[in-house]
């Protein structure tokens, strides 16, 4: 038997308008980019805006200490409920409406949405980042610590970094004039790093703001190989799946037999086998992270333990794995799904399989036209910063994150947060200069956006 779970329903239509909207960015990018010559320049606002970053370092790290030494694990729903109190006047401060959306019903803090009304007509951007960890409250990894320019703590670059780059750069658009006019929608979750369920649900908000916005920016972590800014146009997905399989429980002797059959873990052996020959193709990666067989096997509800007994004499009646797989766009996604669930079918003799899809999985946010126009934006700003131009990241080198539940609705671009080393371990360290690269960045970035005019109605 196979069982394969459909995937989650959107909450909301599908905008049709994004495919126009990508064809309009990419015709109007070399204006709006104010590229000359291959030379970009900047306004007098824009310095003042560049000036302002260049102030507000102090600032910064004195933010980033404070939200840093506030735990605010993914399951410490006070701590996460904590550093949303604190950013709450900072947005407050410039002139956002700011909305705390509880999650209660996915089991989780909740997700602070901060509004701001520019000029009619003009862009709406969306701004997106989390004020979770990995790190929960009985994680020895608690505080701040700065050494030279590297600063270290709990998310000290994933993602509070990333909120203090978001702010850095709207207190600059104020100080140069650009804040009044930009329509900006800012949603802070509070689970990126182990979402609620059901996802729909707990993904609802952001998805309603992506089908709003006309360009999503994402403020997770700069990606930096060999030196070199890298810009990011897309991240891939992350499916987990559950894979079963039952034999008829035996003696060993009769192992292979017409009465026998072949067994539980022969049938998982074969299927995992057929999947490394079978489903390799471009930008697709997957793995098997949990298994277990015997005469009994279950895995826990957490996903990460498993309980198993048997005997070596003895044909296992079951086996169970788990596991996941990365694409880079919906259509892959579907392919894949569709080899393994065939793969599957394929029983070994006295043998039956079932696997099953989470519906809480992360979709992708493939490389669109108008995600690398947005680049290409974004490079201009960097010739007239005299910055280098930032080639576009391989997304194999970029993991899941919360803009691919918008992407199917908007362009955008990720990695608009500071350069860190360590994600996800207690060495988690950020890079300090680059909290005001991406600033400036930013700023200017959102500066330009907020002049062209909205195509969505």
């Amino acid at each position: 038997m196979i069982i394969a779970t459909p995937f989650p329903a959107r909450p909301f239509p599908k905008i049709t308008g994004k495919a126009l909207f990508s064809a309009a960015l990419l015709a109007s990018s070399a204006a709006t980019a104010q590229v000359t010559s291959g030379h970009d320049t900047m306004t007098s606002a824009e310095k003042r805006i560049v000036a302002a970053v260049e102030r507000d370092e102090g600032r910064n790290l004195a933010l980033l200490e404070t939200l840093v030494n506030q735990n605010s694990g993914t399951m410490n729903v006070d701590g996460v409920r904590k550093v949303a109190d604190m950013l709450r006047p900072e947005f407050e401060h410039l002139g956002f409406t700011v909305t705390w959306i509880p999650m209660d019903h996915a089991n989780r803090a909740g997700h602070l949405v901060a509004t701001h009304s520019g000029r009619r007509g003009t862009k709406r951007l969306l701004l997106i980042g989390h004020l979770d960890t990995v790190f929960e409250a009985d994680s020895p990894f608690q505080r701040y610590s700065r050494s030279g320019d590297r600063a270290a703590g709990p998310g000290v670059g994933d993602d509070k970094g990333g909120v203090v780059v978001m702010l850095s750069a709207l207190r600059a658009m104020q100080a140069g004039g650009s804040l009044r006019d930009a329509s900006i929608e800012v949603v802070l979750t509070g689970d990126e790093e182990d979402a609620g369920e059901p996802i729909d649900v707990a993904r609802a908000d952001l998805i309603a703001a992506g089908q709003r916005a006309d360009v999503a920016l994402d403020f997770e972590g700069l990606v930096v190989l060999d030196g070199v800014d890298m810009g990011s146009v897309a991240r891939r997905s992350s499916n987990t799946w559950t894979l079963t399989t039952r034999g008829r429980p035996g003696h060993s002797s009769g192992i292979f037999s017409a009465v026998a059959g072949d067994g539980a873990i022969y049938e998982m052996a074969r299927i995992l086998a057929a999947f490394r020959r079978d489903l390799p193709e471009p930008n697709l990666t997957y793995n098997v992270g949990l298994i277990a067989g015997g005469a009994m096997a279950e895995i826990a509800p957490d996903g990460s333990h498993t309980t198993a007994s048997g005997k070596s004499n003895i044909i296992p009646g079951i086996a169970i794995a788990k596991g996941d797989f990365r694409t880079l766009d919906l259509g892959q996604t579907t392919r894949v799904r569709q080899k393994m669930t065939d793969i599957v079918r394929q029983n070994l003799p006295g043998t039956s399989a079932e696997i099953t899809f989470d519906p809480g999985s992360y979709p992708p946010m493939a490389p669109t036209d108008g995600n690398r126009a947005l680049l290409t934006q974004l490079n201009g700003i960097n010739r007239a910063l005299g910055l280098a131009e930032m080639p576009t990241l391989d997304p194999l080198k970029r993991g899941a994150g919360d803009i691919s539940f918008v992407a199917e609705y908007v362009d955008g671009l990720a990695g608009l947060g500071p350069s860190s080393d360590g994600d996800h371990t207690d060495r988690e360290t950020v890079d300090i200069p680059s909290i005001g690269r991406q600033a400036k960045r930013a700023a200017l970035l959102m500066t330009r956006l907020s002049r062209q005019q909205s195509i969505k109605r």
